[in-house]
């Protein structure tokens, strides 16, 4: 197997080959064969890339080959969103009776499909606190069928131990599905630690660059089968523009993560111990309550950290709105830095009680930093915090 660097440039190489040193785009809706028999086989192939885009394009192939290889997994398969890959795995993996757990403290979006989605489809839920390896094993019932875990959480950056979680799930019969989208590959891979399938916002560190929208799921080809036919019908598709962008990011994943990976703790190292700042949630800080876990199965810690301050939701605001190289947004893992208020940005998303119950403070603000001069970074929050200081002392 090859190192990552090499792998995110070469894996591909042998998915549609041509004499092109860059991949060319197959912007087609549809593809044209042969004999009748050629058309009927392409159309029933399982992540077939011969037949509509709807059910795969050669670029898809050319970047589901690439992260399949860094994963460490037999296949993958990209979709529209990290939404689309995780809705459509758990639909194609889960039916009306059965029983699927997850983290208590998640993606909002994560939590949705818990608490909202599943439950209208006739499949139950339970939330539980993903630090402990044995409330996972005391949630499990007969109808349990999937184990979703996050790790590192959005955005509390809790950790929670795979290797414990997959042997457990193995030796009930029931599936694990990881989220590596904080971690990405580099960092992480849950298959080597036992899980079954691995998914991502491919939006955040795999494309790198803030302008594709992509989910990947990554795993054993049989179970990737079930899940792509559950794609076909919801109409999951990535346009084969976007994968051909979601290849190019991947191409420089390598080297951009350790940059990440170095200004997120330069910056969870600086404002830990500061006047206006109550709590730092990094994993890379020995401070970390699972720091030890963290280390045993990450080889660097990411570029994402939450940051709690002592004068509640009107400080957290106030830090975002002083803040000079972070742009105040949603996402992350691009090379540009940004910095979210999640008590505001998921209002829109969840209930107050469900906000509450997900253990997100009002003063919590989750700042993501990308590949810019650490020193620059550091200088820009420590500035940001100060101001906030001088306020309240006012």
């Amino acid at each position: 197997m090859s190192g990552s660097s090499t792998a995110a440039i070469h894996a591909d190489r042998d998915v549609y080959p041509s004499r092109a040193v860059a991949r060319p785009i197959y912007q087609t809706a549809a593809f044209w064969a042969e004999d009748a028999e050629q058309f009927a086989r392409a159309a029933v192939e399982p992540r077939g890339h011969d037949f509509y885009t709807r059910y795969g394009n050669p670029n898809h192939a050319q970047v589901a080959a690439v992260i399949a290889e860094l994963e460490h997994t037999e296949a993958a398969m990209v979709t529209a969103s990290g939404m689309a890959a995780l809705t459509t795995a758990v639909l194609g993996l889960v039916s009306a009776g059965d029983h699927v757990i997850g983290p208590r403290s998640t993606y909002g979006g994560t939590a949705s499909v818990l608490r909202n989605l599943l439950p209208r489809l006739g499949v139950t839920t339970t939330q539980v606190d993903q630090t402990d390896p044995g409330a996972f094993e005391r949630a499990v019932t007969p109808r349990t069928r999937l184990i979703l875990v996050e790790s590192p959480s959005n955005p509390l950056l809790q950790i929670t131990d795979l290797r414990s979680i997959a042997a457990m799930a193995r030796a009930h019969g029931v599936l694990t599905l990881a989220d590596n989208t904080f971690a990405t590959p580099l960092n992480q891979r849950p298959i080597d630690f036992g899980i079954d399938l691995v998914w991502h916002s491919a939006t955040k560190y795999l494309n790198g660059h803030s302008d594709v929208s992509a989910g990947a799921l990554a795993g054993p080809a049989q179970l990737l089968d079930r899940i792509w036919d559950v794609a076909v019908l919801t109409g999951a598709a990535l346009g084969p523009f976007d994968a051909w962008l979601l290849l190019r990011g991947i191409r420089t994943l390598p080297l951009r993560m350790p940059r990440h990976d170095d200004n997120g703790q330069a910056l969870a190292e600086a404002l830990s111990g500061h006047p206006a700042v109550s709590l730092v949630h990094y994993p890379g800080l020995p401070s970390h309550p699972q720091h030890a876990l963290a280390a045993s199965q990450m080889r660097g810690f990411g570029g994402v950290l939450a940051v709690e301050f002592a004068g509640g939701y009107q400080a957290a605001d106030a830090f975002t709105g002083r803040l000079t190289h972070f742009r105040r947004s949603a996402s992350l893992g691009g090379v540009e830095s940004l910095a979210a208020h999640p008590a505001a940005m998921w209002r829109g998303m969840l209930s107050e009680q469900d906000i509450a119950a997900s253990g997100v403070p009002a003063s919590l603000v989750r700042l993501a930093a990308g590949a810019e001069d650490t020193a620059d970074l550091v200088a820009d929050v420590l500035a940001a915090a100060d101001a906030i200081t001088e306020s309240t002392a006012r």
